[in-house]
Order: structure tokens, then C-alpha cells, then sequence
């Protein structure tokens, strides 16, 4: 029996590595013949990676993370916690998606810096979450909606449209950015 260590603490587990790009998945993962994962990523925990998700570069999915359309989770990205990438849906770099956090349709959260998506947040359609931005709690980013930057959208806040956030804003509380507004600090 193959064991290796995901160094989560946990030392050596029952693992194999997955017959479509030989990345390691733990034997309490699951991860369809269809998806693929790179030599360097690591499925673990509960996980679950459907049809034709690609995880690869050393990006870590585990927790109770679910993975499911053709997204792709790459670079140093993680998804952990209860989180869900799915549709086209891409996570890459730095990034990191946590939580119950939803990021789904063609949406990117792609961290050069540290990217955040987490708590119950949202990120649907084709938003995009890029640098050290950070979308938490209830929020929901959506359509063409870009956050960038230092910027963070947290509480029930809404950025949908084509708005742009970025600079140091803080969106917050029940606020609504939408259309083409601009918003920096």
C-alpha cells in the first residue's frame, strides 16, 4: 500500500498517485478519471475533484473542497475548508479560496500577491479577484466585476457590473457597487 505525507500534519497516509498526471491524491479524496492532477498538486482530506477539473503547478485541494466542471485550481493556489470552483472557474497563483466560499462561471481569482476568497463569499460569472484583494463573508462579486489591489469587499457587500475596486477601498456592510462604477482609495 502507498502512503505519503501531505504535510498537514497528519505524517504518512494511504495515497496513490492519480493515473492522469500522477499528483497525489490521499486514498479519502476522490478524484474522477476525467480530472486531471499534476505530478506536483496534492488532492487530500475529504475532497472531491469532478469531471473535468485540472488541478496542477503545486496547487493543494483538501478539507471538504469540491472541484467539479472544467475549473482549474494551479500555481501555489489552495482551496480548503468547504469551498467550491466550479464551471470554468479559474484559481491560480498565490491564490487562496476557503470556507463555504463559492467561485464559479468563468470567474479568476488569480494571486501575484495573496488573493482571498472566504467565509460564504461569492465570486460568480466573470469577476476577478487579483493581488492581495480579499472578498469575505457574505459578499458576492459578480459579472464583469474586477477587485484588485489591497482592496478588500467583506459583510453583505455586492460588486456586480463592470465595477472596478481597487487601491486600499474597503466595501463593506450592505453596500452595492454596480455598473461602471470605480472605486479606490
Amino acid at each position: 500500500m502507498a502512503t505519503h505525507d501531505f504535510q498537514d500534519g497528519r505524517r504518512q497516509v494511504p495515497a496513490h498517485q492519480h493515473p492522469n498526471g500522477n499528483g497525489w491524491v490521499a486514498d479519502t479524496a476522490s478524484v474522477a478519471n476525467t480530472s486531471y492532477v499534476g505530478p506536483n498538486a496534492q488532492v487530500f482530506g475529504n475532497a472531491r475533484i469532478s469531471g473535468e477539473a485540472q488541478v496542477y503547478g503545486n496547487a493543494q485541494v483538501f478539507g471538504n473542497a469540491r472541484i467539479s466542471g472544467e475549473a482549474q485550481v494551479y500555481g501555489n493556489a489552495q482551496v480548503y475548508g468547504n469551498a467550491q470552483v466550479s464551471g470554468e472557474a479559474l484559481v491560480c497563483g498565490n491564490a487562496q479560496v476557503y470556507g463555504n466560499a463559492q467561485v464559479s462561471g468563468e470567474a479568476l481569482v488569480c494571486g501575484c500577491g495573496n488573493a482571498q476568497v472566504y467565509g460564504d463569499a461569492q465570486v460568480l460569472g466573470e469577476a476577478c479577484i487579483s493581488g492581495d484583494a480579499h472578498v469575505g463573508g457574505s459578499a458576492q462579486v459578480s459579472g464583469s466585476a474586477v477587485v484588485f489591489g489591497n482592496s478588500w469587499v467583506c459583510g453583505e457587500a455586492r460588486v456586480y457590473g463592470n465595477a472596478r475596486v481597487y487601491g486600499n477601498a474597503l466595501i463593506s456592510g450592505n453596500a452595492r457597487v454596480r455598473g461602471t462604477t470605480q472605486v479606490s482609495c
